[in-house]
């Protein structure tokens, strides 16, 4: 028999998920802070909930969205929210990205209260990906919840992997905001080292380097955007990767490990944030290679 989905968290992502999941004929009752972003879900076949309680006990897994760990925390456990009407016969899906520890903590809080299960399931793809079905899904919680989710989880995604208990999702897309968040700071800086060589068309690097050890998805979609100036339409703002790398500063901290790069970047984008850009496109970082890189950022030689 086929699930019912809840979904709350209907923003940019959310949204384009809903709009999946109802495209695979799946029925999905939705759930947002601010009733004006699901109106494109329910005119395309959502059912409305009042509230998260209701949503909760009207389905089987839930899924949510949510832009950071109080959020989260908020609509599970405030008023009204899913614990109020969670069962030990349904499952949370957390879309979102927080930090690993709390999400070992709510998972357990709400196993307490109400015997649900938690998958952390962070995502990386992007709106285009949420709207194509591709996204890159990690997950972190128990086999047998995840088997139950498996199928919704692929409508919505090109890879799905479980990487162990809950908590693991997180820490594997912490991996991946390493990676992304290095990366184009990598490629603004050698976008600006051409265009300052004098020499060669920086417009032009996408073409020359496609296909060699310095092409990637990054590369094919920031090199460009870079060396025309294009923050629009958004992919993603500047913000939301700082919060991920200064939560995976804090997280390899604990842990005794080393992030110099990952460091670096996310003290690039702290900058950018104290110039008020932060909740701009992050191909605004070009922005600080223009003004020259403040010397708290730069290598002396």
């Amino acid at each position: 028999m086929t699930p019912k989905i809840g979904y709350i968290g209907l923003g940019l992502m959310g949204g384009a998920m809903v709009n999946r999941l109802l495209k695979n004929d799946f029925n999905v009752i939705v759930w947002n802070r601010s009733r004006e972003k699901i109106i494109p879900a329910i005119k395309n076949g959502a059912i409305e909930a009042s509230t998260v309680t209701e949503l909760t006990q009207k389905v089987d897994v839930i899924l949510m969205c949510l832009l950071d760990s109080k959020a989260v925390e908020s609509v599970v456990f405030g008023e009204e929210g899913v614990a109020f009407g969670g069962a030990k016969d349904k499952v949370l899906v957390d879309l979102s990205s927080m930090r690993p520890d709390l999400t070992r903590k709510f998972s357990q809080r709400l196993k307490a209260q109400t015997g649900m299960g938690w998958i952390d399931a962070p995502v990386s793809g992007g709106v285009k990906g949420a709207v194509a079905g591709s996204l890159a899904i990690m997950a972190g919680g128990e086999k047998s919840d995840i088997e139950h989710v498996r199928p919704i989880i692929e409508a919505l995604s090109q890879r799905f992997t479980h990487m162990g208990e809950v908590g693991a999702g997180q820490i594997t897309k912490l991996c991946n905001q390493i990676i992304v968040g290095s990366n184009i700071a990598t490629i603004a800086e050698a976008v600006s080292f051409a265009e300052k060589s004098g020499v060669v068309d920086a417009k032009k690097l996408t073409e020359a380097l496609t296909g060699g050890w310095a092409d990637s998805q990054p590369f094919q979609i920031m090199a460009s955007r870079f060396a025309n100036r294009v923050t629009e339409p958004m992919i993603g703002a500047s913000d939301t990767m700082l919060k991920d790398l200064e939560t995976a500063r804090d997280f390899a901290s604990q842990n005794q490990a080393s992030i110099p790069m990952a460091t670096l970047a996310s003290e690039m984008l702290k900058k950018l944030s104290l110039l008020g850009l932060g909740a701009r496109d992050i191909c605004e970082i070009m922005t600080l290679f223009d003004d020259n890189l403040p010397e708290c950022l730069q290598i002396s030689r």
